[in-house]
């Protein structure tokens, strides 16, 4: 194989790539980045589970493929001087020149490279904006315990031009709905994907349209030369919906970004795990945190509240996911009563909310 490529366009696709590399692989070709030359030059990852392809232009003089360490390529990609690559294979090694550099890199056999999944079918395409921001908006609340793999996914439930995207960790549900442009009217399942790799392919896949694929326990994105699979895990989940609904007594409107800059700065004297407390009253909503060995704080915010007045406690980063992931100038805070969750939602107008976040609340000491 013999090819030049611009270093630029060559250390994105590499670092793209090799996002999904194994920390710990269980075999050692695992921790490699497949390149093939061809019409055009592609970088693949595999770990069985997820995998990655990139495919960038480049001058190939040569047609051939080689196994390289991924993360070793990276890190030397990111590094080089602002001119074009040359990588060369030569017997053992994959020799890359860039300007006056020159590396030489003991590739592995490309042959023990496991084959890379096949993309399922397209079932629909989504604007990569709309698609990052529904995937930040549920993926806080999903689980990071991989004891529990069925609370880790993002339950994804597609009924024609309706998306649906949840989550839960047991202590709250996040909840986002939108519209798409499904292949066909009769488009209708239900997944669940690894939230991880979601956020990773929501965060590199926003500049443009995602083409989504689900077939086979396989779901696939792609979007402007570059593709990812991922393995869905079991689709057992919780009735979310129920959850989310109720005849909510108190309800509090309040400026998001106020609110949540107040929150961030009264935080700064709670304890790890301590309560973040918040008395509404008419016009406005009380913030403490602390009194412990490090200090209090309090801060007032203006608010609407319809219904009694309220004092309730929530762990403080939970409540701050919820509140970021409202889009609209306004969050709604819905209350029963101190040892009830609460539910945050936007305030679209007219509109039903598009976005809901429940959250449970935490007794006061």
């Amino acid at each position: 194989m013999k090819i030049r490529v611009s270093r630029d366009v060559l250390a994105e696709a590499v670092a793209w790539a090799a996002r999904v590399l194994p920390s710990r692989p269980v075999v050692p070709v695992l921790s490699g980045l497949l390149l093939e030359a061809g019409e055009e030059l592609s970088l693949s990852a595999f770990d069985y589970d997820v995998s990655a392809r990139a495919a960038i232009d480049a001058d190939v003089a040569e047609e051939g493929s080689v196994l390289i360490p991924g993360r070793l390529l990276a890190e030397i990609s990111r590094s080089l001087p602002a001119d074009d690559v040359e990588i060369v294979t030569e017997g053992p090694e994959a020799v890359l020149t860039c300007g006056s550099a020159e590396f030489g890199l003991v590739t592995m056999p490309v042959e023990d490279f496991p084959t890379l999944p096949t993309m399922p079918p397209s079932i629909g395409a989504i604007g990569g904006g709309v698609f990052a921001s529904a995937v930040a908006q549920v993926a806080p609340a999903a689980s990071r315990d991989d004891t529990l793999p069925m609370l880790t996914g993002i339950r994804v439930d597609i009924d024609g031009e309706s998306v649906a995207m949840a989550a839960t960790d047991r202590y709250r549900i996040a909840a986002r709905d939108f519209t798409w442009r499904p292949a066909g009217p009769d488009v209708a399942l239900s997944a669940m994907v690894p939230a991880r790799v979601l956020v990773e392919v929501a965060k590199s896949l926003r500049g443009g349209e995602v083409s989504v694929a689900m077939g086979d326990g396989v779901a696939g994105f792609e979007s402007v030369g570059r593709s990812t699979t991922v393995r869905l895990l079991d689709e057992q989940f919780i009735d979310y919906r129920s959850r989310l609904t109720s005849d909510w007594s108190i309800r509090a409107d309040v400026a998001v970004t106020p609110f949540v800059n107040a929150i961030k700065r009264v935080a700064l004297v709670a304890e790890r795990n301590t309560a973040i407390r918040l008395s509404f009253t008419q016009g406005q909503v009380l913030i403490q945190a602390g009194g412990g060995d490090i200090g209090r704080g309090t801060e007032v915010v203006e608010c609407e509240l319809s219904g009694d007045d309220i004092q309730i406690a929530f762990q403080s980063q939970f409540l701050l996911d919820g509140l970021i992931g409202v889009e609209t100038e306004v969050a709604c805070i819905n209350m029963e009563s101190p040892t009830r969750p609460a539910l945050i939602q936007d305030v679209p107008g007219d509109a039903q909310p598009a976005f809901r976040y429940l959250v449970m609340s935490l007794r006061q000491s």
